[in-house]
């Protein structure tokens, strides 16, 4: 979900994992402020197909997890986004984004109902602002708790749910975007049925000092390896899913990103009440000029983030703001933003590339099929 964010090595913040990582052969590089894991010895596509046919974990211990405890904690949370907090039932989770008054999104968020608080997962690049935010923006009745003593993993892929039912039973029953707490190797800790892979997983939210205790248990199941920031982005760009900072931004709006299905119903009217709200009412009513899709770039050569797209004439129509290999797929796959009329599926756009036409079809998304568990 988050950009990177470049910083000198004397001033990498350390998770709880690192030394875990650096004992597994990791290759550790600046990551949002964090010294984190790119890949392991095994290498990127090894560990992309590991999440993709077995289990996969990752530290995500770099982002940033704050609790809102306060009475009035979902409303005036709906005050900065377009969720339907108010109606979120407790054991329940969404995904949502925080919205400037020009619709476009500082940063987009998971929010889950713990029953006495809210948790808000926000992306590392991001949370010292999103945090700021919320305590500039919200009254003293939402309670606007950070949570650094809490550290993050991901347990992704088909092999998740036995992995985590062998420490904690109660896992199996889980499905996608809910929640529970309950103990992992005798750890009380905060799950959820969620992810960023687009496979069936959990993110695991452990006290920062018992958390190497919980990620040890986990890899001592047969299934289960790390993997790293590398397998994560080619996993996630085939699930379709936009990367803050370079699928969405400030500069965009969920309208054009494709993100109306996380735009509650009742919400979408000038008059709901988050910033930027009739823009994206208009957008929604109008359509946005331009259009978030997927691309199957011709040939094995991938189109890369900042390659201009041009239709048949050389016109400038778009750009790309995500490309890579596609493990899974068996060859690359971008994302990017071209003007509405050419954005239906099947369209041929072309991805400059080194200075030379790249043509490209424009494609829905997923590339690979998603696997979550639905209730």
């Amino acid at each position: 979900m988050s950009a990177t964010a470049q910083t000198t090595p004397e001033t990498l913040l350390e998770t709880p994992f690192t030394d875990m990582h650096r004992s597994a052969g990791a290759r550790i590089v600046p990551f949002a402020g964090y010294a984190m894991p790119v890949q392991y010895p095994a290498g990127i596509i090894a560990e992309h197909t590991q999440c993709r046919t077995k289990a996969a974990l990752f530290d995500v211990a770099h982002m940033g997890v704050v609790d809102l405890t306060g009475p009035e904690r979902a409303s005036a949370l709906e005050t900065l986004l377009p969720a339907d907090v108010k109606g979120l039932v407790e054991g329940a989770q969404t995904y949502s984004f925080f919205t400037n008054p020009e619709a476009g999104i500082l940063d987009d968020l998971m929010i889950t109902n713990l029953g006495d608080r809210l948790m808000l997962v926000v992306n590392a690049a991001c949370k010292e602002a999103d945090i700021a935010h919320l305590q500039a923006t919200l009254p003293e009745s939402a309670g606007v708790a950070p949570r650094p003593d809490l550290a993050l993993l991901a347990l992704q892929g088909p092999a998740s749910e036995a992995a985590l039912a062998a420490l904690a039973p109660e896992a199996a029953a889980m499905t996608f975007m809910t929640a529970r707490t309950f103990p992992i190797a005798g750890v009380e800790c905060r799950v959820t049925r969620s992810g960023y892979t687009g496979e069936d997983g959990y993110e695991i939210a452990i006290p920062a000092d018992q958390a190497t205790t919980v990620a040890q248990a986990l890899l001592d199941q047969a299934d289960v390896e790390w993997a790293g920031l590398g397998a994560r982005d080619s996993l996630r760009l085939e699930a379709g899913l936009c990367l803050y900072g370079h699928d969405i931004d400030t500069k965009t709006t969920p309208v054009e990103a494709g993100l109306v299905w996380a735009i509650a119903k009742h919400r979408r009217g000038a008059d709901a009440g988050y910033p930027g709200a009739a823009i994206i009412a208009e957008q929604i009513t109008n359509g946005p000029l331009r259009k978030r899709v997927g691309l199957r770039p011709d040939g094995r050569a991938p189109a890369r983030e900042g390659a201009d797209l041009t239709d048949e004439s050389e016109m400038i129509i778009g750009a790309v703001t995500s490309g890579g290999f596609g493990p899974t797929v068996g060859g690359p796959v971008a994302m990017g933003y071209v003007s509405r009329e050419h954005a239906e599926p099947g369209n041929v756009v072309n991805a400059m590339v080194r200075g030379k036409p790249l043509a490209c079809t424009v494609t829905k998304m997923p590339f690979v099929p998603r696997g979550y568990k639905r209730a």
